[in-house]
């Protein structure tokens, strides 16, 4: 499901867009709470993680009769993000420039109430190990452009455990992330990018139920809120924390332990936007009430309202 790459494109007079992320934990389970979310939202774009499946599998006919394209990749059982769009989905990108690939699994222990990975290598891991050829490079990564936005579905690895390969492979995998991004602002610094998605790291002690119980394991680690800090420092602005500064605010609860009634939640759900896209978000909303009912998902989705850019030009005139 892809078409020839082309870079984020300068903004023009765009239209406003209603933009959302959400990891949907496998959309072949929960195609039809997707859907529904979709038309009760109102949402123009869904950037969606974790699909769990290849791009055969994918419930694409659902979402075209709901209206929407979509544009997926996914290897195996395990990883997958997708975009599906009522307003375009154009020039879409499996991966992005110097993403690199994973080849070793491992499988320690997480942290109680954390969010967990596949612990048995998928069908894309496997070969390399055996057959010493390149790494692939996993499902984690979609962009393509929509209404004027290059819009990124990201699902940044998990880690596993401090010492482990993923975890050297996941800041690896931010470190190339950021290089790409920031090449795209060198390029255009007015160009329109949204880089949404599971990033897998907690930015500050607030964003977690009981940072104590994270001490020593994935998602806290100085390298990886500096890795995730590098973002701001390129130029991009996290704008859901902007317009959602309360603590304990969070975006995923665990299956495990009644996590969701005792609200034992973590943060880990972003949208990092261009100084371009930033000026145009006018809301942020997280949906709660879809962490509820059978067959939901461990994560919500985080809803961004993009503005009509005109509208910011003429506010700048006066």
């Amino acid at each position: 499901m892809t078409t020839p790459a082309a870079g984020p494109r300068r903004a023009g007079s765009l239209a406003p867009v209603r933009l959302a992320t959400w990891n949907v934990n496998s959309v072949r389970a929960r195609v039809d709470r997707v859907i529904a979310f979709l038309e009760r939202s109102g949402t123009d774009v869904l950037a969606i993680q974790e699909t769990k499946c290849r791009d055969e599998q994918f419930p694409a006919a659902a979402f075209e009769a709901a209206g929407y394209e979509v544009a997926h990749v996914g290897h195996s059982a395990w990883n997958g993000v997708a975009i599906a769009s009522r307003v375009g989905v154009e020039d879409v990108e499996t991966s992005f420039p110097g993403q690199p690939g994973f080849a070793k699994p491992a499988a320690p222990a997480p942290a109680d109430g954390a969010p967990t990975e596949a612990p048995d290598p998928s069908p894309d891991e496997a070969p390399s190990t055996l057959l010493d050829v390149p790494p692939p490079v996993e499902a984690r990564a979609l962009g393509a452009t929509c209404a004027g936005v290059r819009v990124w579905s990201l699902y940044v690895p998990h880690g596993r455990a401090v010492g482990d390969p993923h975890y050297a492979y996941k800041l690896d995998w931010l470190r190339a992330l950021h290089d790409a991004a920031s090449g795209w602002l060198s390029d255009d610094p007015r160009a329109q990018v949204a880089l949404v998605g599971d990033w897998n790291v907690i930015p500050l002690d607030t964003d977690v139920y009981d940072p104590a119980a994270f001490r020593g394991h994935t998602h806290v680690t100085p390298a990886e809120r500096e890795a995730f800090a590098a973002f701001a420092a390129a130029g991009y602005i996290e704008v859901t924390r902007e317009h959602l500064p309360a603590e304990h605010t969070y975006t995923y609860w665990d299956y495990q332990q009644l996590a969701f009634p005792r609200n034992k939640g973590l943060r880990i759900d972003f949208a990092y936007a261009s100084p371009a896209v930033r000026e145009r978000v006018t809301q942020v909303v997280i949906d709660r009430d879809e962490r509820k009912g059978k067959g939901a998902s461990d994560h919500v989705p985080v809803i961004l309202d993009l503005a009509d850019d005109l509208t910011h030009d003429l506010a700048d005139a006066r």
